[in-house]
């Protein structure tokens, strides 16, 4: 009973950290719409939007090196101060935001600043993704892998809709004017509060049994000159499975607010309102669907969302830019967010079961930083400048042709339940 009680407590402690990581991560993207002319007063909305979106990709652009150096960190001096590491960096990026001066006081350096902080913050979750997903399936227990490493993403879209949730909760509270102003700040606030609480609580965790059983005599060394050599295949695949997964990702959930507003017509309000309800029912799925890959496997499940996802997105995105009603919006982007769930759920462990102990932090965070950098911290750019070149349809079949790739390499994976790297405990 006491090494279940540690067990969970150690699950929980890695999940709440993921909570903070991606609340802060998901906190500019959801506030951008208000804080954009704050550091760029300058021309129409769309274009506001793209310059913050180049910002969210500059974050995304320091992910790789947040993977390649806490990865190695994490494999060499242990899954726990990974995760450490990984939300002190994202606390004092969250707290760079909420204090920083806008265009109109500090001209450039306003824009320079968030830039800087938005490194901190991709160097952070660029870490966090690999040590929280290695951590929690390397604390799952034998049988239920599937259904506890699916709290990632439960606490990964957690913290996203607790961002929404803060903003729609400013919104009833405070003027447009005052959100634009000065509200803002007050999510950033927030998530450097918590980050630094998880610091504290992640320090305190017991280490996992597979790090600590390495044996450093006959392994090599953490790097990624050892992944690419030894690991080849499974570090492609992985890439190309992120190809598809992060762009359906971002576009579903992330660029979706902005969709709302920018394309749709509603009002910034109901579009927080519709994007927070169909996260909700998101966030809920992912323990469902990481139960069933316990069952049948991970293969089937992600080689489903390749083939419904391809075939679902143009024509859901259509279907959102035609409509006015709330309830159609919220219904519609329920779709392809259900149809995700069966990868979302199951990503991380599978990237985990693919490589072996000694060098597994680094394999699940550095291939999957490449490509969510690539496809995904551009994902909200190239929408908006589709858009603004009068093409926003191109899009749809972007996302589509990227979850092409990724089934590709579903079909091409091992069923990683049945052929793991993560040692039977």
């Amino acid at each position: 009973m006491a090494g279940a009680a540690k067990r969970l407590r150690s699950i929980i402690g890695g999940s709440a950290g993921n909570f903070v990581e991606w609340y802060d991560w998901f906190a500019y993207a959801s506030l951008s719409i208000y804080f954009a002319p704050a550091f760029f007063p300058e021309g129409n909305e769309t274009i506001q939007l793209m310059n913050t979106a180049a910002i969210f990709a500059v974050g995304f652009i320091m992910r790789p090196i947040g993977a390649w150096v806490m990865g190695i960190y994490g494999d060499r001096h242990g899954r726990k101060a990974g995760l450490a590491l990984s939300v002190g960096l994202m606390c004092a990026g969250s707290l760079l935001i909420a204090i920083a001066p806008t265009y109109a006081s500090a001209g450039w350096a306003a824009p320079a600043l968030l830039v800087f902080a938005r490194m901190l913050q991709g160097l952070s979750v660029g870490g966090e993704f690999g040590a929280s997903s290695t951590y929690l399936s390397e604390m799952a227990s034998k049988g239920h892998r599937g259904f506890w490493s699916s709290f990632h993403y439960v606490t990964l879209i957690g913290g996203q809709l607790a961002a929404l949730g803060v903003l729609i909760v400013l919104q009833i509270l405070l003027s447009e004017t005052a959100l634009e102003a000065w509200g803002w700040r007050i999510p950033f606030a927030i998530g450097a509060a918590l980050a630094a609480g998880v610091y504290l609580f992640r320090r305190g965790l017991s280490e996992t049994a597979q790090f600590a059983n390495i044996d450093r005599s006959a392994t090599p060394p953490s790097s990624a000159r050892h992944l690419w050599a030894g690991h080849r295949r499974a570090t492609l695949m992985i890439v190309a499975m992120t190809i598809g997964g992060t762009l359906a990702f971002y576009a579903y959930t992330t660029y979706l607010q902005k969709f709302l507003v920018n394309t749709s017509g509603f009002t910034r309000p109901q579009a927080t309102a519709i994007t927070a309800a169909a996260l909700a029912v998101f966030m809920v799925q992912q323990p469902l669907w990481g139960w069933l890959s316990d069952q049948i496997g991970r293969k089937p499940q992600m080689i489903f969302f390749g083939v419904t996802g391809m075939l679902a997105t143009v024509p859901v995105f259509n279907a959102l830019a035609a409509t006015s009603d709330a309830v159609t919006a919220f219904a519609l982007a329920v779709i392809p967010m259900t149809l995700m769930s069966a990868y979302t759920a199951v990503g991380p462990i599978t990237k985990a079961e693919l490589y072996p102990a000694h060098i597994r932090t680094l394999g699940v965070a550095l291939p999957y930083a490449i490509a969510n950098t690539v496809f995904g911290g551009t994902a909200e750019y190239v929408a908006l400048w589709l858009k603004n070149a009068g093409m926003e349809t191109a899009f749809y079949w972007y996302v589509s042709a990227g979850i092409a790739v990724a089934l590709a390499a579903f079909i091409a994976l091992p069923d990683t339940k049945r052929i793991s790297q993560i040692s039977e405990e």
